[in-house]
């Protein structure tokens, strides 16, 4: 399912282009992605949507998150420490986090590293008009280039 997201992320949803369900399902089932993935990623996405409506930013930066025997079974140290960077970077909020915590343990697999993290991250602030600030931190840490010290 988490394939049937991505593709969705930058063949539509990036670039603004909104078909129809039936027309999007269609085209990804004509892609080769198995009906089950894409009735998944559909669910997945109208949550977060609908999370994102719902979404009233409430940071107290002297709160701290406690995360679950579930959610530590599931998301990798690396993904949980990659989501306290960003906040500490100001890139997510505590009402971010949430949504990007309960969009990780939707999905169906069992294990979720970092490299589906930074995706959800994505998807999540690209959804409230804000993945320019995340995007530029990404850069910064995982771009090709890396600054030269002197």
């Amino acid at each position: 399912m988490f394939e049937v997201l991505v593709y969705m992320f930058e063949n539509y949803f990036e670039a603004n282009i909104r078909p129809d369900h039936h027309t999007l399902a269609d085209e990804l089932f004509a892609a080769g992605f198995d009906q089950e993935d894409i009735n998944g990623a559909f669910d997945w996405f109208t949550t977060l949507e609908e999370m994102t409506d719902q979404t009233t930013t409430a940071v107290n930066s002297h709160s701290m998150r406690v995360y679950g025997e579930t959610e530590i079974k599931k998301i990798s140290s690396e993904s949980l420490s990659f989501i306290m960077f960003l906040e500490q970077a100001k890139v997510l909020d505590s009402a971010q986090r949430e949504l990007v915590i309960d969009r990780t343990m939707a999905l169906p697999q069992p294990e979720v590293g970092i490299d589906e993290t930074r995706w959800i991250v994505l998807m999540a602030l690209w959804n409230q008009g804000k993945a320019n600030d995340f995007l530029f931190v990404e850069d910064a840490m995982f771009g090709d280039t890396r600054p030269t010290l002197h």
